[in-house]
């Protein structure tokens, strides 16, 4: 079993930073792409930001220039650094990672249960 397990997420000032936290644990042999996603009241989710196992990123237009994504490989963990941030980036997100458990080839995609960001002043 595999668990995507979030933190970081709060309330901030327009203007603020937040870091997200994404860490995988259970029956994860390797992890191919960690990425965030948000789904803000009444819109569909979106990409914030994705990485690959390597230096390849990519980001979302509406955050470009605000965040940045990276990764600690060893400890199967993805993070999202924040800056700021505008009331529009209030939103539940999401960590996703595709992973191939032990035991299986092909690689899966998982989701955290979500953190919550609200930006407002």
């Amino acid at each position: 079993q595999v668990q995507l397990v979030e933190s970081g997420g709060g309330s901030v000032h327009p203007g603020g930073s937040l870091r997200l936290s994404c860490a995988a644990s259970g029956n994860v042999f390797s992890i191919s792409t960690m990425g965030w996603y948000r789904q803000a009241p009444g819109k569909e989710r979106e990409l914030v930001a994705i990485t690959g196992s390597g230096t390849s990123t990519n980001y979302g237009d509406s955050v470009k220039s605000r965040v940045t994504i990276s990764r600690d490989i060893a400890r199967k963990t993805a993070f999202l650094q924040m800056n700021f941030l505008k009331p529009e980036d209030t939103a539940v997100y999401y960590c996703h990672a595709n992973i191939i458990e032990r035991g299986r080839g092909l690689p899966r995609g998982f989701w955290g249960q979500g953190t919550h960001v609200t930006v407002s002043s």
